[in-house]
């Protein structure tokens, strides 16, 4: 499983001209899956990603977590993470899962992090989305397991 994280001041995801997944101050979640991505996968990472303190404290240190700043994720489904391009100059995405394991991953992916408390919105997978930020700092952390 892989994940860009970015924080944002807020971020929307748009499908056929109608947004589908909008957030104000919080984390867009790029996401892409692996063949070998199980439960124990999307646990260890919403773990990770709902205790991460990257929001600044009264100090201005980055020492609070999403749930400190009642922040929100909008989390948006991305293949193209698994891109291979050491031959030629078309990528290859044959190291992500397949589309049924996928959508199954991310869709337990995203009640697992709701479940958490924190508010999730999505994209909708397979779909030709476009994804529109505010970046906070910048802030991006890359996830990788």
């Amino acid at each position: 499983m892989k994940v860009v994280l970015q924080r944002v001041k807020q971020a929307q995801v748009t499908v056929d001209e109608e947004v589908i997944g909008k957030i104000g101050t919080g984390f867009l979640l790029l996401v892409g899956f692996g063949p070998d991505d199980n439960d124990e996968t999307l646990d260890y990472l919403v773990h990770k990603i709902t205790n991460l303190r990257v929001f600044e404290d009264e100090a201005g240190k980055l020492n609070l977590s999403l749930k400190d700043v009642q922040g929100s994720i909008l989390s948006v489904s991305q293949f193209t993470l698994y891109a291979n391009t050491k031959k030629g100059n078309r990528p290859s995405f044959t190291e992500a899962a397949q589309p049924e394991q996928a959508t199954q991953l991310y869709d337990d992916f995203n009640h697992r992090l709701a479940a958490t408390g924190i508010p999730v919105a999505t994209g909708k997978f397979g779909a030709n989305m476009q994804v529109s930020l505010i970046n906070d700092g910048p802030v991006t952390i890359i996830y990788e397991k």
